[in-house]
């Protein structure tokens, strides 16, 4: 693969661009006799699917809805710019919204080429600045008709696009493999702690305390860090998985900040994090030892482990489903989802004894260890993937 990868490097060097109008065409067909036909949309991460959240996204009149025969492409105008694009290769045809925009290409340029051009940063940059300005920044299909694309062959094409191709089943075998490292230590809590063999405790007897973060005055945070400042942290720095995310847009406050205004908020080393403020609700993170001291806002409570329960055992009870669905479903608030510090104390869940927690703290560490081996390795893929991209549509 590494011998096919250089020779599309050394094949695609300098060479002239092409309009997309030399190979595309608007499709607008509507589905008038409104035949029974499957309704998809197109997202950014699962290109043409044919539920949303959930719930089909189609209104009960469909005779104004477009056509998408196999092969076609479609996008949102006003969604492109993040990567809602996709070809149809899921059905004879399909509708989508009326809202849409919908095209064929020749024969003479690859769909999945096309398709990762579209795709790539060098596409969305191009489309970005082509949709600024317009009407709420959609991307008609006259604009996308005047971009333009590198002028090669059309097996060029189709070799680039095997090779990204190629890249992406193994990002996502890799992605799959912490799927299941993180489904591993869910089934083995519920093998271990399940079924009610331990007796069960509220959050409030096995913590030393339970609070929340505190907002600090105007202008006190910032994204530079200088020596001594406190890491400061909000909901996007937490995971569903109990990952801390910090490297995500870090930010930080003074030492005297934290230690006046936000003393009551203060964090520490294996202090356990939850989010009370969504949605979305449900994310965690294990604080870890690579500052002293942190810090958190209003939406993220504490729980501060006692001596009877591991710091990664409490993270990991309060994350079962059973135990988290049944307080979340006490959040309220219409647009804004609030959940309580009595709440969070009240939170209930199975003790079992010192050792039977170790072990089951023992088996997280060393699947953390494999993850971080499948991380590394996802990490590394998706960089030369986006190299490859930058190579070829530059």
């Amino acid at each position: 693969m590494v011998d096919k990868i250089q020779k599309c490097k050394d094949e695609i060097v300098t060479r002239k661009r092409i309009q997309l109008g030399t190979f595309i065409s608007e499709y607008s067909v509507r589905n008038k006799n409104d035949l029974n036909i499957p309704v998809y949309s197109v997202t950014n991460s699962q290109g043409f699917c044919k539920e949303y959240f959930g719930k089909e996204i189609a209104s009960k009149d469909k005779t104004t809805y477009k056509i998408v025969p196999y092969g076609y492409f479609a996008y949102n105008p006003s969604r492109i710019n993040v990567g809602s694009i996709d070809w149809q290769r899921c059905e004879e045809q399909v509708i989508v919204s009326p809202l849409y925009n919908v095209f064929s290409v020749s024969d003479s340029i690859d769909r999945q080429f096309l398709y990762y051009f579209l795709k790539s940063d060098i596409g969305r940059q191009i489309i970005q600045a082509k949709a600024t300005g317009s009407v709420r920044d959609n991307l008609k299909i006259n604009m996308l008709k005047e971009m333009t694309i590198p002028d090669i062959c059309l097996e060029e094409q189709k070799r680039c696009a095997n090779i990204l191709d190629k890249l992406q089943k193994i990002i996502e075998f890799r992605k799959q493999q912490l799927n299941e490292l993180n489904n591993l230590i869910q089934s083995r809590f519920i093998e271990m702690f399940g079924s009610g063999r331990y007796p069960t405790v509220i959050a409030s007897e096995v913590c030393d305390f339970i609070t929340k973060g505190t907002t600090p005055p105007t202008g006190e945070i910032t994204e530079k860090y200088e020596i001594g400042m406190i890491p400061y942290l909000k909901v996007y720095n937490l995971s569903f998985t109990g990952e801390l995310l910090f490297d995500n847009m870090p930010q930080y406050i003074s030492a005297d900040t934290h230690n006046k205004q936000l003393a009551r908020s203060k964090v520490l080393p294996n202090d356990v994090l939850m989010n009370i403020v969504g949605p979305p609700l449900g994310k965690f993170s294990l604080v870890t030892d690579e500052f002293s001291e942190w810090n958190i806002n209003q939406a993220i409570a504490i729980f501060r482990a006692k001596d009877r329960v591991l710091p990664r055992y409490l993270m990991a009870a309060l994350m079962q489903p059973n135990v988290l669905r049944p307080f979340l479903e006490q959040a309220v608030g219409i647009r804004q989802l609030n959940l309580s510090l009595e709440q969070c104390r009240n939170l209930e869940f199975p003790l079992p004894p010192i050792e039977e927690q170790r072990a089951f703290v023992e088996l997280s560490e060393q699947t953390d260890k494999s993850k971080l081996a499948v991380e590394k390795s996802l990490k590394q893929l998706e960089i030369l993937k986006k190299s490859l991209m930058q190579q070829y549509f530059s």
